[in-house]
């Protein structure tokens, strides 16, 4: 397109000069005319080669605009995807930071479970054995539990030790703000669990002394404390109290089984039974037994 514009121009310029020697020799007038026309048709066909050279470059200015727009456009729509890669990809991290998380804990409860599984079967079979311990110590009766007045039945049992006591220097008094206290059980069974502790207390008195019985409800429990003034135990050795065949210091003959007696039969009934004792300050023996709920079935 340049070269053709050249050569148009220079034929425009020639037919100029050509036109002006032709007027200027006194050439006639159509030769005069005829090289201005052509140079006019130079001239115009010139300027119809510019203009299509213009409208080509107008042209490739559009298309390299419209194509930086598309590329502009495709960039942008790169740089959308990838920020919506970007979170999904955090997203996706998360979800599976959670999952590792949620496993972790589900293995440690699972762990847990077992745990608590294992434990439960222990205190399963240590409820069984408990069970037997009872079922092996408690005094067989053939009476079902009945409504008991425990006063009662602890003024029998003092009774029927009373010559005993009386034998040692010991003196037994029942103390208690009511008259009669009652409690779900069987009498021959509670008779054994004062006759025990009473006779325990005659055995390891060593002098003379008292045995106060303090029978007291506070809501739905009763409460006993059987307290003597004999020599005691250390605090070490009370806590054994209980065991078969245990013996203090102050031992003396005897199989040691009253005691753990009087614990199965509490134990039976739903209650709970301790002692406290120092030395030279006697023995207390603490018993709390459910009055109005249902007692303990044991199994036979």
């Amino acid at each position: 397109m340049r070269k053709g514009k050249g050569f148009v121009g220079f034929l425009a310029f020639v037919f100029f000069i050509a036109s002006i020697v032709a007027l200027v020799m006194g050439l006639p007038g159509w030769a005069v005319i005829g090289l201005i026309l052509l140079h006019s048709l130079c001239l115009m066909l010139m300027a119809f080669m510019y203009s299509l050279e213009r409208a080509d470059y107008t042209a490739t200015e559009e298309l390299q605009k419209e194509l930086s727009d598309l590329k502009a456009d495709r960039e942008n729509e790169k740089t959308t995807m990838q920020r919506a890669l970007d979170a999904r990809e955090i997203e996706l991290n998360d979800k599976t930071e959670e999952l590792k998380r949620l496993k972790s804990e589900a293995e440690a409860n699972e762990q847990k479970l077992a745990t608590l599984k294992a434990a439960v079967h222990s205190a399963e079979e240590q409820l069984e054995e408990a069970k037997n311990d009872i079922n092996e110590f408690l005094p067989p009766v053939n009476d079902p539990p009945i409504m008991v007045d425990i006063i009662k039945v602890a003024r029998e049992a003092s009774d029927e030790l009373g010559e005993a006591a009386r034998k040692v220097g010991l003196s037994i008094r029942i103390s208690s703000t009511e008259e009669q206290l009652y409690v779900k059980a069987q009498a021959e069974r509670l008779l054994i669990l004062f006759r025990n502790i009473i006779d325990n207390s005659i055995k390891y008195m060593n002098r003379a002394g008292s045995l106060v019985i303090t029978i007291s409800r506070v809501e739905d429990d009763i409460f006993i404390v059987l307290k003597d003034t004999g020599a005691g135990l250390k605090e070490d050795e009370t806590k054994h109290i209980f065991e078969l065949n245990y013996q203090g210091s102050n031992r003396i003959s005897g199989n040691g089984l009253g005691l753990t007696q009087a614990k199965a039969i509490v134990d039976y009934y739903g209650g709970t039974i301790y002692g406290k004792s120092m030395p030279d300050m006697g023995m207390g023996i603490y018993i709390q037994l459910p009055a109005s709920r249902k007692m303990k079935e044991a199994e036979e």
